[in-house]
């Protein structure tokens, strides 16, 4: 058992025997190993050398006692997990550029096409489970797989510390709950944006792979069907098509009371008005911000007219021309 600490077969026993009894001779680890005594005083001799055992002073005769397990073993195991970390790593290494030589030479690893709502449910909890960096998602109004309620696995992954860029469809924002929802991840250190409108649907994991739906459905079928997508330079356009979207989407804000993004921005607005204000200008209506907040349209169109006049603004187009000019979002 303790092999993997370095300990041979006989070493091994030695140690157990003298860890029960305390302290023995040569001649009574011998006899209970059931092994000459010449054998066992090399043995113990060689556990001194590697500091398993000690002689015990003022004793007649050579008496050996065991040094403590956690220090004896300890830094053992210790570097035996460095030497198994690094031989890790590097058949990581090995592996990725296997399967970069497999996607030069075969299509079939260059894209993976996923033809069911479960295989695509699985690669989605999948690449988020395994991310150690970056999410980015592009979430389009009305749902292929599951809610964005439903998905766990981002709130798991945030806990961790992977970061998330997530850019919303307006019409989704609309959805009931969304705004709440898309408040909780905020608030979780996901970074939300908005626009009118997404081309596709996607979800990319630490830059290195992914996922696209492909068909939603087709001649009478249900079931849709996404491409997921490895290192290549259909990888590296995707990945340029989220940063391009993101530049152009409005932020979504959401701090706690007290704190803005930059200190250094004189922004008047607290935490409420900061998230009314961005959702706002990523276009959602005031009747859906009051129906999702639980508030009247009444309040709503009351605090939406207190911005105004922070901003001296006369029109909603000035609010947000205003609010972009001072970064307030």
């Amino acid at each position: 058992m303790l092999e993997v600490a370095g300990l041979g077969e006989l070493e091994e026993r030695a140690y157990r025997l003298l860890v029960r009894a305390g302290e023995a001779d040569v001649a009574d680890l011998a006899d209970e190993l059931g092994v000459e005594q010449e054998r066992t005083a090399r043995a113990l001799g060689s556990m001194c050398d590697t500091g398993l055992t000690r002689e015990v002073p003022g004793t007649h005769g050579r008496r050996y006692a065991p040094v403590a397990p956690e220090v004896a073993l300890g830094p053992r195991l210790v570097r035996q997990q460095e030497t198994i970390d690094w031989a890790r790593q590097a058949v990581e290494q090995l592996a990725e550029e296997y399967r970069a030589s497999l996607r030069r030479r075969d299509a079939d690893w260059l894209i993976e096409i996923l033809p069911s709502r479960a295989a695509l449910r699985e690669q989605v909890r999948h690449l988020q489970n395994t991310a150690r960096e970056e999410v980015m998602y592009f979430c389009r109004a009305g749902h292929v797989v599951m809610p964005s309620q439903d998905n766990t696995e981002e709130l798991e992954a945030l806990g961790r510390g992977v970061g998330y860029r997530v850019i919303y469809e307006r019409a989704l924002l609309e959805e009931p709950g969304m705004v709440a929802n898309v408040a909780y991840g905020i608030k979780l250190g996901e970074q939300a944006r908005a626009v009118r409108s997404l081309p596709v649907r996607m979800m990319i994991a630490d830059r290195s792979a992914a996922l696209v739906p492909l068909v939603q459905q087709a001649a009478g079928v249900t079931e849709p069907t996404a491409a997921l997508v490895r290192g290549s330079s259909l990888l590296e356009a995707l990945i340029a098509l989220f940063e391009s979207q993101w530049e152009r989407a409005t932020p979504i804000r959401f701090l706690e009371d007290g704190q803005v993004a930059d200190p250094g921005d004189a922004c008047p607005l607290d935490a409420d008005e900061l998230y009314l204000l961005s959702l706002l200008v990523a276009g959602v209506p005031e009747k859906t911000i009051a129906s999702q907040l639980g508030l009247s349209l009444r309040t709503v169109q009351r605090r939406v007219y207190h911005l105004m006049r922070l901003a001296g603004a006369q029109t909603r187009m000035q609010l947000a021309w205003h609010a972009a000019r001072e970064r307030w979002l």
